[in-house]
């Protein structure tokens, strides 16, 4: 039940209170004056404190302004005579939550107090919800201990307290924008807006409206003031993902905001400041691209001011048995299954294998091993369907493209042409594949949503 403090110099109106809250389960303290009742917070934190307006030494106001801020104060309710009410309303400014007029109604009270105890079990879940979300982002959370991912990890320690802006590389499925999270949750800006924005997955007729928001009338269909993401995100972090797609126009407005920390929403003469902190990433050679002026040069000098490179999985296979550890934790929870580990014969299957989705691919090796997997443990047969897809002389030879791969469409495709060179019959098409039936519905069911049921296929 709630904790409430109740200041008073009147004896009998605090006795009269404390009665009042005792009744409906309260915990309920009292003091009879404002420097006591700063005493009397040194051991209790109360979610509610009712205090009175007027009082001999330190009054209300004097008393709410010395409250302890720290993790947040608690609800405050001042009681005053009809005739202060004036002076109520400056405490309210003062951030008192709401007033009452004495003499006190009970049922008033109780309502009032009842508001003020919710709203502080809403500040104690934001800040439940934040600490999670801080503690999941933790830097020393990053899981790795190859040379790589370490130094990757002293840079973004490094960074994450300054406004620098940091251009993150590394392939596909290698956890840039996790990096980018990292960086912003242990940053003085860790309170406010983190937007990420994948350049690559915006039309270009869309990406400045969607940036910069725009005016009324600035094109065919905008009939009202809509803001970009830049400005929904001032004060906090904007995470520019696949930046090496933009196309050229975007790049010379994203170095005006670098330069001048402004924007302009299209179809406006005016300019205005934002304080947004840019975060980048690429799986593209940009220096490569500024050759081919599919990049602007002096963008690119810009975004690196710092430059952090993860590791493909492939380079820090040392990594791999605390990667896989960490997943198996996370999708028992997520599944309600209980494997305890993996076999050294599967944990050798995937140091062996060469990983072109990267961490990103692992995770969905381990979720779907964890789906499927019958025993309290992984074994090869768990996984060996999941490698197959590469493991063929053909796709080790296979070069993946600058611009990356997505592994899922990939293995859509692999599942439709098993599924045609076995006629429609998913038993055929598993085996084709080295998967098992189970394995091989699951994969197909995921990959394409709504399509026929197994009993409705031959």
């Amino acid at each position: 039940m709630a904790v409430i403090l109740v200041v008073d110099d009147e004896p009998l109106q605090r006795d009269i209170l404390k009665t009042i809250l005792d009744d409906e389960g309260y915990e309920t303290y009292t003091a009879s004056s404002g420097e006591e009742g700063l005493r009397v917070l040194e051991g209790i934190r109360p979610d509610v404190i009712l205090t009175d307006l007027k009082m001999e030494g330190m009054d209300g106001i004097e008393f709410i302004e010395s409250l302890p801020g720290e993790p947040f104060k608690p609800s405050v309710i001042v009681m005053t005579a009809y005739g202060t009410i004036s002076s109520a309303v400056e405490a309210i400014k003062k951030g008192a939550f709401d007033y009452l007029a004495k003499p006190v109604d009970k049922d008033v009270l109780l309502i009032t107090v009842k508001r003020a105890v919710e709203r502080v079990e809403l500040l104690k879940e934001n800040l439940q919800l934040q600490k999670a979300l801080f503690d999941r982002f933790k830097i020393e959370g990053i899981i790795g201990h190859s040379r790589k991912m370490v130094e990757a990890v002293e840079t973004m320690k490094k960074v994450s307290s300054s406004t620098v802006t940091v251009l993150i590389l590394g392939e596909s499925g290698t956890g840039k924008e996790l990096a980018a999270r990292a960086i912003h949750y242990n940053s003085p800006r860790r309170t406010k807006p983190f937007t990420a924005v994948n350049c690559a997955a915006i039309p270009e007729t869309l990406i400045e409206s969607e940036l910069f928001g725009y005016e009324p009338g600035a094109f065919t269909g905008a009939t009202s003031r809509s803001i970009g993401l830049f400005e929904a995100t001032n004060n906090g972090t904007i995470f520019l993902d696949e930046i090496g797609d933009l196309p050229a126009l975007t790049q010379s407005k994203i170095l005006r905001i670098l330069q001048d920390r402004e924007i302009r929403r299209l179809g406006s003469r005016d300019s205005f400041k934002v304080n947004v902190r840019i975060l980048a990433a690429t799986n593209k050679d940009l220096e490569k691209e500024i050759l081919n002026r599919n990049f602007r040069e002096d963008l690119y000098y810009r975004l690196k001011v710092i430059t952090i490179e993860l590791p493909p999985l492939r380079e820090r296979k040392e990594d791999i048995p605390e990667l896989v550890n960490f997943f198996v934790r996370k999708y028992n929870q997520e599944f309600g299954k209980r494997v305890k580990d993996i076999e050294e014969s599967a944990l050798t299957l995937l140091r062996e294998y060469h990983w072109p989705g990267n961490i990103r691919q692992l995770e969905s090796v381990i979720e779907r091993a964890i789906l499927m997997c019958d025993s309290s443990h992984i074994g090869p047969m768990d996984i060996k369907g999941e490698l197959r897809f590469f493991q063929g002389k053909d796709m080790l030879d296979f070069d993946i493209p600058d611009e990356g791969i997505n592994i899922e469409e990939l293995e859509k495709d692999l599942l439709k042409k098993a599924m045609q060179k076995a006629n429609g019959v998913a038993s055929k098409a598993a085996r084709l594949l080295g998967m098992s039936y189970k394995t091989f519905w699951y994969r197909w069911e995921k990959l394409n949503p709504g399509s026929p049921k197994k009993d409705t296929l031959p």
